[in-house]
């Protein structure tokens, strides 16, 4: 008799050793960095193997979707390191004042919208993550309209906890497609 298993089994254990393999002491920069990154892999995998489904809707009237949750995360990318601690004046990747939702309205399974979606994101994060690297110390600021002054090490932070809930969100996501769980 086969023991049964449990339907987190559905992903490839081996993402979840590489996946939180950083340091757990030490020095704090790569302590956050290393958090982030898992964050980033985790929606990552959550996403992974999907040829369709990306754009499928949780429930109305909701227009949340994995597709939308990466293509939210790459405006939250591009808002924190680019505009705000980078000073850059990066325009929105998708939305506007017309379309401030955006992100998950633009959200369809059209192989274009997901390859460009994704590459937003691939592009947002590694921005991101040589700013991160670069930059002299935790305490560089940049200034923020609402929430003021920020340090790099506040948006560190506030980009772990914005990627977990999110992940939290992208795991009923998926298992609605296709009943896949856990990690």
């Amino acid at each position: 008799m086969t023991p049964p298993t449990r339907r987190a089994e559905s992903f490839d254990p081996a993402d979840r050793a590489r996946r939180f393999a950083g340091p757990a002491t030490g020095d704090e920069r790569p302590l956050l960095t290393d958090m982030l990154a898992a964050q980033r892999h985790t929606l990552e995998l959550k996403c992974r193997g999907l040829s369709t489904g990306l754009a499928r809707r949780s429930a109305e009237p909701s227009t949340l979707s994995l597709l939308g949750l990466v293509r939210h995360l790459a405006e939250v990318e591009r808002r924190w390191f680019r505009r705000v601690l980078a000073g850059q004046d990066a325009p929105a990747l998708f939305v506007s004042e017309a379309d401030p939702d955006g992100d998950f309205d633009g959200a369809t399974d059209d192989p274009e919208v997901v390859r460009a979606s994704w590459q937003a994101w691939r592009d947002e994060v590694a921005f991101a993550e040589r700013f991160a690297a670069e930059a002299p110390h935790l305490d560089l600021e940049g200034l923020d309209d609402w929430r003021g002054p920020v340090s790099l090490r506040w948006v560190l932070v506030h980009m772990i906890e914005e990627y977990a809930r999110h992940n939290g969100h992208a795991d009923l996501l998926r298992e609605r497609i296709d009943g896949a769980v856990g990690l």
